[in-house]
């Protein structure tokens, strides 16, 4: 568990150094995510070890967020001055996430089910007589 949990603090620690030398305005930890989601499609399978450590720290998700959820608190008096564009900010935001993966996930499902549009398959060619 120690050595997956180092691979996925090492495309982190990629993450923060692709973002920092390309002056991305995507935070590093989002772009090690990338680099990993793209070694595991080259790798065309999840390895065992990988999956339960990310399912460990998956499970106890919740606790990460209580610093952040403290922080938050701690200066409530500076985030209620703008209290209605956050909260609206979130609403939106939340409701085109919604919109966006269900669109994605019906478009999937129609693909998984052959019958979404796309590119047909050429048909094959006759076979040449000699």
């Amino acid at each position: 568990m120690v050595e997956w949990f180092t691979v996925l603090v090492v495309f982190q620690l990629a993450g923060e150094i692709l973002s920092a030398a390309t002056k991305l305005p995507v935070p590093g930890p989002v772009c090690g995510m990338v680099l990993l989601f793209l070694a595991l499609v080259i790798y065309r399978r999840v390895p065992d070890g990988l999956a339960k450590t990310a399912e460990g720290l998956l499970s106890n998700l919740s606790l990460l967020f209580v610093p952040a959820g403290a922080g938050v608190m701690l200066h409530f008096g500076v985030l209620q001055h703008d209290l209605l564009p956050i909260g609206a900010s979130l609403v939106v935001s939340t409701l085109l996430t919604i919109a966006v993966t269900a669109a994605l996930m019906a478009w999937l499902s129609r693909k998984a089910s052959g019958t979404a549009p796309g590119p047909k398959p050429a048909a094959p060619e006759p076979e040449a007589r000699s």
